[in-house]
């Protein structure tokens, strides 16, 4: 298994998803409080696209 393997595997990792799960919904939250609830759903909506992209499961 290559280098790029092991990096790809770690990214999938639950480890990885607990992480980024938390530290996306800090993010979430503090951008929400920034930019208004009226912004609300877009925030949420762009905080998912990037979860699926990291980690192993999405947090819909």
């Amino acid at each position: 298994m290559g280098v790029f393997d092991k990096a790809k595997d770690f990214i999938h990792s639950e480890e990885v998803e607990e992480k980024s799960d938390a530290v996306l919904d800090k993010a979430e939250d503090l951008a929400t409080e920034k930019l208004g609830a009226d912004k609300a759903d877009t925030i949420a909506k762009v905080r998912n696209t990037i979860d699926d992209k990291i980690g192993n499961e999405s947090n819909s």
